[in-house]
């Protein structure tokens, strides 16, 4: 057994035992009864608040996390290395010969997109700012594309939208005249500007692209995708070789969930439902597909889009209702780690919409379960917690949280 499974009324006796101290003593400093320490200790009676476990910490004389069976603190920040980060994408001395061959290349991009899948960001850290360096050197399109994309998703997921931005922008301009490269790097662009509240900017952009990938609709009768101020005086899809490319409608699919949520960000309503119906249309064309432009975009990607579009237009109640049947699904324990732990954190915030803290709490902990680094690492999921853990008493979990990440209760 390790000491994380050890129950923490265990772990309170231990450290009573090598405070040498009886129950009785115990019970006096912390003006209970001998028969509660006993009924802690055994189990029979549950420590399920984080005040409580703070008290008893305060008496044994160590952290609450070694009660609680924790690590003290996180491991090295992610946001120790966006400076190195930064200097790779200000280096324009790009080398006259490759130093690495381009299966060497394409094997770190590979590994890279799996260290961020899996929400491993303070490695992935260490890796970008070499990765950069050999894609660069390459000179291949495809490989610059991810390099950078990879790049701008983790830095918005830092804090550092604007610097995201920039990665995504270069993912545009290496991208060429290739429209599926091109669509994957308008991606990158539109979550960089939606983290900076710029939901128009980022809706022109995504429907944009999707006219470029995506044939017309054939259930809607040659339906335009129009533009974010609800023109119509856009071109229709147009028609190009690939379109009918899986990996391109994986791609156009996803482009149309984040012009959903971009919609939703502007207020938008009948808009997002427009843009995910027609989403779920791509996505149930979809016949299985390699998804090589990493998307995770399928069925399961367009229902948690409704979610998080509800919660956006600031129908919490919807949203969380959306959320009790999709949390349930196969499809959902099937998407990255990273994917997951994300939209965790975001329903943690439609459950505070509607003044449930408890419920944020279980999704916010859920979330630290599936993807740590994503509640500790994000400063958005920062405040979340900073939130969660005023409140009067804290829930344990989140005030476990608030503890890990230095935040003061």
């Amino acid at each position: 057994m390790t000491s994380d499974d050890v129950p923490i009324g265990r772990r309170v006796a231990r450290w009573r035992v090598r405070r040498s101290m009886t129950q009785q003593m115990l019970a006096d400093r912390l003006c209970r009864s001998k028969s509660w320490v006993d009924k802690i200790e055994r189990g029979a009676r549950s420590l399920d608040r984080y005040s409580v476990i703070q008290e008893l910490a305060d008496v044994l004389r160590v952290d609450p996390e070694v009660l609680l069976g924790e690590q003290r603190s996180t491991p090295a920040g992610p946001r120790d290395g966006v400076d190195d980060i930064r200097a790779a994408l200000a280096r324009y001395d790009v080398p006259q010969a490759p130093t690495q061959t381009m299966e060497e290349v394409r094997r770190q991009v590979g590994y890279a997109w799996l260290t961020y899948q899996h929400a491993h960001y303070g490695q992935l850290v260490r890796v970008l700012p070499g990765l950069l360096d050999a894609a660069q050197g390459a000179r291949s399109a495809e490989v610059l594309v991810h390099a950078y994309r990879i790049t701008s998703s983790l830095l918005v997921k830092l804090g550092e939208a604007d610097l995201g931005w920039l990665a995504a922008d270069r993912a545009m301009s290496a991208a060429g005249d290739d429209p599926i490269l091109a669509a994957t790097a308008a991606i990158s662009v539109a979550q960089a500007l939606r983290a900076q509240d710029r939901d128009r900017l980022a809706l022109a952009a995504l429907l944009s692209a999707a006219n470029r990938v995506l044939p017309p609709s054939a259930d809607a009768g040659d339906q335009e995708v129009c533009g974010p101020f609800g023109d119509r005086t856009c071109r229709k899809p147009l028609d190009h070789e690939g379109q009918g490319d899986h990996r391109g409608r994986a791609v156009g699919g996803t482009l149309l969930v984040q012009a959903a949520l971009a919609a939703a960000g502007c207020g938008d309503a009948r808009r997002a439902d427009e843009l995910t119906d027609r989403a779920a249309g791509v996505a149930t064309n979809l016949r299985g597909y390699d998804d090589t432009h990493r998307t995770s975009f399928g069925p399961i990607a367009v229902d948690l889009a409704r979610v998080l579009s509800a919660a956006q237009r600031g129908d919490a109640d919807e949203a969380l209702h959306r959320h009790l049947t999709v949390n349930r699904r196969e499809a959902f324990r099937r998407l990255p780690a990273e994917y997951r732990g994300a939209y965790l954190v975001d329903v943690a915030r439609a459950y505070l919409q509607v003044g449930d803290l408890r419920g944020a709490a279980r999704a916010l902990v859920d979330a630290d379960s599936v993807a740590p680094a994503e509640v500790r690492c994000r400063p958005l999921a920062r405040t979340v917690i900073a939130e969660i853990a005023r409140a009067n008493p804290a829930p344990a979990g989140v005030a476990r949280l608030a503890t890990l990440v230095g935040l003061t209760r």
